[in-house]
């Protein structure tokens, strides 16, 4: 029998959630939330872009609440807590690509295992970065490896291809000062996953971490750059780099770091793609070095992008593969350190 599931939010991750939800041969969907008065009652197959499904979206959590489902897949633009301990205490397991990777053992993840029993449910944070290239893949690496001595992940992306105005522009505060950009939240709410795939990736390689580092970086437009927010004028941010660190010594041994560009040209800073383009890039070092280097997340143009960003439907597909595992396994609070390998399904056409 199939794994009913329930889409929290119709962004790209949610549509792209739809789709694959409704491709997977064990899942069914059966349930829709959405976060506008305007898609309220309408089917979310066709919010999906894929034709009805028969399935219609509310904005209601007792809607939500009252459905007979196995998982929900929580994919808002933030992330609250109380609503995903109600989803867990209702007995239906959560995967979301918002946060809780690998939360610390505190309080808050005390209310949250509370939850998951009360309901015999599992929490799963996933996702890519971080997620898949923050944990998964470096670990992956260093099983080839002896005396790993330092991990890198890093992102490079054309903020250009992200068909999100709103986010790009009053979130991420692309066109706006340096000192706005610097000043803002963003890189406080984004470390809260990063420092949770860190400290997964070095407990799990024995590592004994002295503290927690972040460090925002900004270049400016030079000349004019045109962008799906509007023209950058110079002297506004057009670039971005987070780096995550988890020191040792005062050094770091293991980085997450992002690439947020507008193109690649008429920075203040000298930064761009490199030869490789954009791209995600896993690093470890010890004996021997290894990299690897993952393309076919980022589109390979803009219109492309704002049409059907190949990394948001990566993001969405880490959540909607790793359902099964998640509902076949102990109710509690799971990183990915407590599943099996998590593998995708073959096309509808290819099954028998």
């Amino acid at each position: 029998m199939a794994y009913r599931v329930i889409q929290w939010a119709t962004g790209g991750i949610g549509r792209a959630a739809i789709q694959g939800i409704n491709d997977h041969p064990d899942l069914e969907l059966v349930g829709c939330w959405v976060h506008s008065e305007s898609k309220v009652g309408r089917d979310a197959g066709e919010l999906a872009g894929i034709g009805p499904l028969g399935v219609k979206a509310t904005n209601r959590i007792d809607d939500i609440l009252a459905m007979d489902a196995d998982c929900v897949v929580y994919a808002p633009v933030f992330p609250i807590e109380d609503e995903v301990k109600q989803l867990l205490a209702s007995g239906k397991s959560v995967v979301t690509p918002t946060s809780w990777f690998y939360p610390p053992h505190d309080a808050k993840r005390e209310a949250l295992e509370a939850a998951c029993q009360e309901g015999r449910a599992v929490l799963h944070g996933t996702g890519i970065h971080p997620g898949g290239f923050t944990e998964r893949f470096p670990l992956q690496l260093t099983s080839m490896q002896r005396a790993t001595t330092y991990v890198r992940s890093e992102e490079f992306s054309d903020i250009r291809t992200y068909g999100a105005p709103d986010v790009v522009g009053e979130m991420m505060l692309f066109g706006k000062t340096p000192e706005d950009a610097l000043a803002s939240p963003m890189a406080g709410f984004l470390s809260l996953g990063f420092y949770q795939s860190i400290n997964m990736v070095a407990d799990e390689l024995g590592i004994s971490l002295d503290s927690l580092n972040t460090v925002h970086e900004v270049a400016t437009a030079t000349r004019p750059i045109d962008s799906p927010i509007g023209v950058i004028e110079p002297g506004f941010v057009a670039a971005q780099r987070f780096t995550w660190q988890g020191l040792v010594d005062g050094k770091p041994v293991i980085e997450a770091i992002v690439n947020w560009l507008m193109g690649e040209e008429h920075f203040s800073e000298p930064w761009d793609f490199g030869p490789e383009g954009p791209r995600y890039e896993v690093v470890v070092k010890g004996d021997p070095d290894l990299k690897a280097v993952y393309h076919g997340m980022h589109p390979t143009s803009i219109e492309e992008g704002l049409a059907r960003n190949e990394g948001i439907v990566v993001t969405a597909m880490h959540c909607v593969n790793s359902i099964p595992y998640v509902c076949a396994t102990e109710p509690g609070v799971r990183s990915y350190l407590d599943l099996p390998m998590i593998c995708g399904r073959a096309a509808p056409s290819l099954l028998a």
